[in-house]
């Protein structure tokens, strides 16, 4: 797992997506030097400084390789699950912890689990917002893996859930 990035890198900042380094900076922080990735979140514009020697515990991690886009499509496939029933501010809780991971599987677990109750019954606002949050940055992480734009990924999208 790579964590050394280079300018122009494209990088996965956990909750947040994929985003570009836009520049390697050194600063100094409390009488300490200290080297920060800056990175540009592609969805929004934001800006994030990770110090380089934090990227592990922060998450931040390289785009999914391309092979690896065909197992985040197999996992949204998945229709033999039974959906959680607990109540909504649990599963709420369990998936903004599922997404808080960075990983794009578990991201896509949480897409899949809130369409599937989505069929079933309606969703709180905040599983609304939080299957937005999920669709939003797989859509980015995968056009960006497969090297397509994000209305393809869309149309996946469509196809596995029939919306």
């Amino acid at each position: 797992m790579q964590t050394t990035f280079k300018i122009g890198d494209k990088a996965v900042y956990p909750a947040h997506g994929v985003g570009e380094v836009t520049a390697i900076e050194n600063r100094e922080i409390s009488g300490q030097q200290q080297t920060f990735y800056i990175l540009r979140i592609l969805d929004n514009g934001m800006k994030i400084m990770i110090p380089t020697n934090n990227v592990r515990q922060v998450g931040l991690r390289e785009v999914i390789s391309k092979d690896k886009v065909d197992k985040v499509f197999r996992i949204l496939r998945e229709k033999d699950l039974s959906v959680d029933t607990t109540t909504w501010n649990r599963r709420y809780r369990e998936y903004m912890e599922k997404i808080k991971t960075g990983s794009v599987f578990e991201v896509a677990e949480v897409l899949r689990d809130l369409y599937l109750l989505k069929s079933d019954k309606d969703l709180s606002f905040c599983e609304l917002k939080l299957l937005d949050t999920a669709r939003g940055l797989l859509i980015k992480e995968l056009a960006v893996a497969k090297n397509c734009d994000e209305e393809e990924v869309e149309r996946e999208f469509k196809k596995i859930f029939r919306c």
